[in-house]
């Protein structure tokens, strides 16, 4: 058994710093452009993803986020910039052979090759022997926690199941990059979580450097190093979920990731005089006075207190729903904006009373503030 255990260790640590040796590789983007007729797809991307990192690029449908990937993978050719792996340049490289490894949203399985076939596919296209075939797909089996399913189809593995075959394929081959293709889409919540956990403990199990597409601001907080918001074409901000989350650099990216109070206000006297009756006693030293401006403020910013204050206004509290470990109030001003609050709810409660409240900011509150265009 002891002999079994250290061949065992000796095996991972042997695949460890294989996958490692081959993929941790930086990976840079730089100044690609790519266009569908008339519409830009892609307009001037730089990025730099460190070696062992993973990036995710996140934005809304039509956003570019896929050509990107699609372009770093060889699938398409930019109309101009230069994709670098390690320090090599790929653009005239076909897929193949660009030591890159894909997990794509429909797992691209093939239905009629067993597991052991599937993951052994890449191997066997680079020519790799039978004897080291049958060893990398069984090391990959017991890292993705699948030992014992060689020999089943796919037909007979759950979603998730799928999805684990799909990601040791990719790393069967040793990439370079990983790129990850809306890989938890086709999955439900409680898979998609065990999923993220499992990507998340390879990436870091191996020190993959990987970049991952995905419309789910919740999946690129929850395992991303640092994220590339992308809008038009065009990254708006890049940076770590908490400081994409606590410091949005536009309204876009503002809107997109989380939820948002929006109130509008005026600068007066280095203070900020909102809409719905308060003033906030900001730093505004950058904002001209009688500067119009919109205040952004998250819902667990906000709390509900009963006596009344020059920083906080008056509110009429309709409804209070439970959700998880928090209570979301429902709250409307005076002048009719809506709001929503969030609040941790003990156990056994499931409402807060209704009636008139006053909202006021929470003692770490970091509202966001954005000048409107026009004064």
């Amino acid at each position: 058994m002891e002999v079994a255990n250290h061949d065992r260790k000796r095996k991972d640590a042997t695949l460890t710093m294989t996958i490692q040796g081959s993929a941790s590789q930086q990976l840079l983007l730089n100044g690609i452009v790519h266009s569908y007729g008339a519409a830009r797809a892609v307009d001037d991307v730089t990025l730099e993803v460190k070696a062992g990192e993973l990036v995710a690029l996140l934005g809304p449908s039509g956003c570019g986020k896929t050509t990107l990937l699609r372009i770093v993978a060889g699938f398409i050719r930019q109309a101009s910039g230069q994709v670098v792996i390690g320090d090599r340049a790929v653009d005239d490289l076909p897929p193949n052979l660009r030591e890159v490894g894909i997990v794509f949203q429909n797992y691209a399985l093939f239905p009629h090759m067993t597991v052991a076939e599937n993951i052994a596919y890449g191997l066997v296209a680079r020519g790799i022997g039978k004897a080291e075939q049958r060893a990398r797909v069984a090391e990959m089996l017991a890292t993705v926690r699948m030992a014992g399913f060689a020999d089943r189809k796919p037909r007979q593995l759950s979603g998730g199941q799928q999805q684990r075959i799909a990601l040791a394929r990719a790393l069967a081959v040793q990439p370079r990059i990983l790129l990850l293709d809306e890989p938890f889409a086709a999955l439900d919540k409680n898979l998609r979580l065990d999923m993220q956990i499992e990507i998340k403990r390879l990436q870091r199990q191996f020190g993959l450097t990987a970049i991952l597409v995905t419309h789910d601001q919740e999946e690129a907080m929850s395992i991303a190093d640092r994220i590339a918001v992308m809008n038009q074409g065009r990254i708006e901000q890049l940076g770590t979920p908490v400081a994409i989350y606590d410091e949005p650099a536009t309204p876009f990216v503002n809107s997109f990731i989380g939820s948002s109070n929006i109130l509008d206000g005026i600068v007066e006297d280095g203070r900020i005089s909102l809409a719905v009756g308060a003033t906030l006693p900001f730093r505004t030293q950058h904002l001209p006075q009688g500067k119009r401006v919109q205040v952004s403020i998250r819902p667990e910013q906000l709390m509900l207190v009963r006596e009344a204050a020059p920083d906080r206004f008056p509110v009429t509290l309709t409804l209070s729903l439970p959700i998880g470990g928090q209570l979301i109030h429902d709250v409307a001003a005076p002048d009719g904006t809506t709001l929503k609050i969030a609040t941790a709810r003990h156990p056994g409660d499931a409402s807060s009373l209704p009636g008139t409240w006053h909202c006021a900011l929470t003692p770490e509150a970091r509202p966001s503030i954005f000048p409107l265009s026009t004064p």
